[in-house]
């Protein structure tokens, strides 16, 4: 049986500081690796964000969503699904949110002042996803590490880029003691020699039918896929 290739945690050049690869190239690469699509979360102004913090707020949200829209108008030329999504930073505790939109960000310009109990009501109230991002990373630029476990919907367990198997093992064990799903993703910046992927055994339609597929446990998880470059 075939399975369908999703990347969960990608990032690109116009809108992370620390991508070198622009959205229509991330795309171009993940369908060369035989990938069915990818969700863009590149870096919210709270992270590692290449969008300038001197402009108004809409034109912020504009500039930070120009490397979703390069990489789905690639997409549709090649054959790749290509969905939103974003990472929000809260004091170096990061979380990946899905099901929302440039829209509902353009609504919320006080965003970056919340909490991590703010975040995750308010993308609840609108039908959106927080999985929180390697949680048991291991940098020197994270302050500590920080759980939110009435606050998540899912862990990603697995993360290429992540500096130990330490972490990875401690974030599924976690998502285990907590009972809620485990995901995967390459958190990818550049030409990353491996890559994770979560698999359906159908293609996606939209962000939201990731979501249900997960909420009802009807994906697997692809590790450390070796590259062709």
């Amino acid at each position: 049986m075939s399975l369908f290739l999703y990347e969960t945690h990608l990032h690109t050049s116009e809108a992370s500081a620390c991508a070198n690869v622009s959205g229509r190239e991330q795309a171009r690469i993940y369908k060369k690796a035989g990938y069915a699509g990818i969700i863009v979360t590149d870096h919210f102004f709270n992270g590692n964000t290449a969008v300038p913090h001197n402009l108004p707020w809409e034109k912020r949200v504009d500039l930070f969503c120009k490397g979703y829209e390069n990489a789905k108008k690639e997409g549709e030329k090649i054959g790749l699904s290509v969905f939103f999504g974003f990472e929000f930073n809260y004091r170096t505790t990061e979380f990946l949110v899905y099901g929302l939109d440039s829209e509902w960000i353009k609504s919320h310009p006080d965003m970056t002042s919340w909490s991590v109990e703010e975040l995750y009501y308010n993308v609840h109230k609108d039908g959106g996803y927080m999985v929180h991002a390697h949680p048991f990373r291991d940098r020197f630029y994270v302050e500590k590490i920080r759980l939110f476990p009435e606050h998540v919907d899912a862990i990603e367990g697995y993360n290429v880029g992540n500096a130990s198997q330490s972490c990875d093992n401690k974030a599924v064990e976690y998502a285990k003691s907590i009972n809620v799903p485990i995901l995967a993703g390459t958190d990818a910046h550049w030409h990353e020699p491996k890559r994770n992927a979560v698999a359906f055994e159908r293609p996606l339609e939209s962000i939201h039918d990731f979501i249900d597929c997960v909420k009802a446990g009807k994906y697997s998880l692809v590790l450390d896929m070796k590259l062709e470059r």
